[in-house]
């Protein structure tokens, strides 16, 4: 935990408390902070951003993939963009879910007859305690959408563009998978779901509206480059200060005198410090766009300079 970017261990920390709280049973916080329906009488516009911190007590499946999926794919995209910027992704793509899940609701609201009675009408609902009679707002309160799931499939969609061809190991397919076909394959299960299973109490809908959110962010970014400064001066720098520390311990040199050149002559250490500083000053300049524009915008000669100078002694 130490060793983990500050915005994913709070993100952790926070959702473990208030699951912790989901548990008392005199405390029905899913009610207050979960998303309901815009239409029911206990809706409120924040909850649009805490609900995305509330999970069922009863699925604790629901947190654990949800926290470990914000551990394994949050704390790389927070190195790489900076606390502000993905704190602020995450947020986007957590209310750009609630929002897409909110039409979806009043789609089916419009489909559903009560929709034509005031929402002062009393009608009978079957739930968990038997029938009940219950005003339709009353009703439309137990409309409700928990969990970080949204934003989380935003985080997924992040990692797959700015790494698309890291392979991971998924169980259980056995053989390792590009992260870009692992983010298509997880959309394109979602949008199956949306249609196959549309009563089993997931959110597919919220879902995908994470990730739809979490592309028009990316896209929006990398088509206006200098347009993120605002999250974080420094945006990553420590990261790839890691990476410059890292090239410039390769790029020390052994014998300090005279440096034999490729075709048998030798150069003076003037002449040597001169083409490392050089050498130095390119390589900055390509981890600085990677820093701006993202490692694919970079050149097939620029990638394969900074290859190169990784593999340099």
């Amino acid at each position: 935990m130490n060793n983990m970017p500050t915005v994913t261990k709070n993100l952790l920390i926070i959702n473990a408390l208030v699951f912790v709280v989901t548990l008392i049973p005199s405390f029905n916080i899913t009610q207050s902070f979960g998303l309901l329906f815009f239409k029911s009488s206990d809706f409120h516009f924040y909850q649009l951003l805490t609900y995305m911190f509330v999970h069922s007590s009863k699925h604790f499946t629901h947190i654990f993939f949800n926290m470990f999926a914000l551990w394994m794919f949050g704390r790389v995209m927070e190195n790489v963009w900076g606390p502000r910027k993905f704190l602020f992704y995450f947020l986007f793509c957590g209310i750009g879910a609630g929002l897409c899940q909110e039409v979806v609701q009043y789609i089916h609201y419009m489909m559903d007859p009560i929709s034509s009675l005031p929402l002062d009408t009393i009608i009978s609902v079957r739930t968990e305690n038997g029938v009940e009679q219950m005003t339709i707002s009353e009703y439309l309160n137990h409309w409700s959408t928990v969990g970080a799931s949204g934003a989380v499939y935003g985080i997924l969609l992040a990692f797959g563009m700015s790494f698309p061809n890291e392979r991971m190991f998924i169980f259980p397919i056995p053989v390792p998978i590009k992260a870009k076909w692992f983010v298509i394959g997880y959309a394109a299960i979602e949008v199956f779901s949306v249609w196959a299973s549309s009563n089993d109490g997931v959110a597919h809908v919220a879902h995908l509206g994470g990730m739809l959110f979490g592309l028009l962010a990316i896209l929006y970014w990398r088509r206006h480059p200098g347009s993120d400064m605002r999250f974080n001066a420094n945006r990553g720098h420590e990261f790839f200060n890691n990476m410059k520390r890292k090239f410039e311990q390769r790029q020390k040199p052994s014998q300090p005198e005279m440096r034999a050149e490729r075709g048998g002559s030798k150069e003076s250490d003037m002449e040597y410090n001169a083409r490392k500083q050089q050498r130095q000053a390119e390589v900055d300049a390509i981890l600085d766009k990677i820093r701006k524009s993202g490692y694919d915008s970079l050149t097939k000669e620029e990638k394969k300079r900074l290859f190169d100078a990784s593999q340099e002694r």
